[in-house]
């Protein structure tokens, strides 16, 4: 084991070269004779010999052809017919009063929900809107009553258009 308070051994010193000097020499003398011989294959082969000429480039001549004239035909634009709205209101007819008042919790739900038909804007179903509900573009902003006859706005929260109540 070692002693913790020593210094650390240091690391070995790396070997020099062991390839020999007269090795050496024969890379640089092979390099050499290669650079020269390219040298002396690139000089060989001007043979004193003259460049080709330089082609000029010849004058051309075009020809624009007058403009002749155009003719335009005017096209009145025909209008798009516009989309119709129809707004349909549709009115439920109220339940004749029997004279009994033995009604339930099943038939007084069921009263609430169809309401007494006051609502002013339905939904596409024929159906009143109730609170929460999304709206449709068209009825942004606009104010209505649930079945029940609890007045309702169309207004912009929580990203989206839903109804809420005043």
């Amino acid at each position: 084991m070692t002693d913790p308070r020593t210094a650390p051994i240091p690391p070995v010193p790396p070997q020099p070269h062991t390839r020999p000097l007269h090795k050496r020499a024969l890379v640089w003398v092979g390099g050499s004779a290669l650079f020269l011989a390219g040298v002396l294959i690139g000089t060989a082969g001007d043979d004193g010999q003259q460049p080709a000429a330089e082609a000029k480039p010849a004058a051309t001549v075009t020809a624009t052809p007058k403009p002749g004239p155009t003719v335009t035909k005017t096209v009145k634009p025909t209008p798009k017919p516009a989309p119709t709205v129809t707004v349909t209101k549709t009115a439920t007819p109220e339940a004749p009063d029997t004279g009994t008042d033995t009604s339930t919790d099943a038939d007084s739900t069921d009263s609430t929900e169809t309401g007494s038909g006051t609502c002013s804007i339905v939904s596409n179903s024929g159906n009143c809107y109730s609170a929460g509900q999304f709206c449709r573009n068209s009825d942004h902003g606009a104010t209505t009553s649930t079945a029940s006859g609890r007045t309702i706005k169309c207004t912009y929260s929580a990203n989206s258009w839903r109804w809420t109540y005043n």
